[in-house]
């Protein structure tokens, strides 16, 4: 019994880390229709931004309240480096796919370059808070404390975005320039600015998975970032190209069959998730929500 609630709730926190991760992702394709190769990028931004702001920022650090103002000043870092992203190069892009992907993809290249020279390409040991580190028992399963840390972090994302997007003026604002863009811009409205709104949010989602998955591995490196945006790309697809929600039935799907599987044979967890990736593509090519839109 132990075994099996150590593995649900460690399962649970990876499936937290996917979330996260594809939050962001499934936002800007579902509201911005861009498929974003660079959101990698997001990640090692919010990585390293996290990492360098508990050395160098005053207050900010592993301990206490410390943490998280590193985590705050790593997600500020990613929110402005995707704001910029979408003003510079997606912006001119829009509709244009073949270009959006090359584009993406060669920012992300050199984003893993730029980290390389600028700190080298070898892994950093992450300042993770004493607590993290620590097990709490339940049903007699020893759980570390950093699963549940990503656990919060990956529900209160979840409301967060339902509740922008379906309670908020600027939502409805979006999701009115998705159906019909040009008929917004007629009624005054910017929908320019809402897309880059767009685009900042989910920077900020890519940057906290970066910042708390630092947490969960113990280390961050260049690579990093592209790591984990093959496990976004896999819960993106399987929930529904473009849902938040589905991304979420998804990511926990995707994250207790890999832990599991790993279980009973390390390294196979990965398999079984292309397999599922693959009938999923195969019986239901829409995704489990069978929707386009962000719902």
């Amino acid at each position: 019994m132990s075994t099996f609630v150590l593995l649900t709730l460690t399962g649970l926190g990876l499936a937290a880390l996917y979330f996260l991760v594809a939050s962001g992702l499934a936002l800007v394709f579902g509201l911005a229709d861009v498929l974003n190769f660079a959101h990698g990028l997001f990640l090692s931004v919010g990585a390293y931004g996290t990492w360098w702001a508990a050395e160098h920022v005053p207050g900010a650090g592993p301990s206490g309240w410390g943490f998280a103002l590193a985590v705050l000043f790593g997600v500020v870092c990613g929110t402005v480096v995707a704001a910029l992203v979408e003003l510079v190069l997606i912006r001119p892009l829009y509709r244009r796919t073949i270009e959006q992907v090359l584009v993406t993809v060669g920012l992300s290249l050199a984003g893993v370059a730029l980290l390389q020279a600028t700190w080298g390409s070898d892994p950093k040991p992450y300042p993770r808070p004493q607590w993290t580190q620590q097990l709490t028992t339940i049903a007699g399963a020893r759980v570390p404390n950093d699963r549940f840390l990503l656990i919060g972090a990956a529900v209160a994302v979840l409301v967060g975005l339902l509740a922008l997007l379906k309670y908020t003026r600027i939502g409805l604002v979006i999701r009115a320039g998705v159906e019909d863009r040009s008929m917004v811009t007629a009624l005054g409205i910017d929908v320019r600015r809402a897309f880059t709104l767009v685009f900042a949010v989910g920077g900020a989602a890519a940057a906290l998975a970066g910042a708390l998955g630092g947490v969960y591995t113990g280390a961050i490196s260049p690579t990093g970032g592209s790591s984990l945006l093959i496990f976004g790309f896999i819960v993106v697809v399987i929930g529904g190209m473009g849902s938040v929600t589905g991304a979420a039935y998804a990511a926990v799907a995707v994250g207790l069959l890999q832990q599991f599987v790993n279980y009973t044979s390390s390294g196979l967890g990965d398999i079984c998730v292309v397999a599922l990736l693959a009938v999923v593509l195969l019986v239901r090519p829409q995704g489990i929500t069978g929707k386009v839109a962000t719902s």
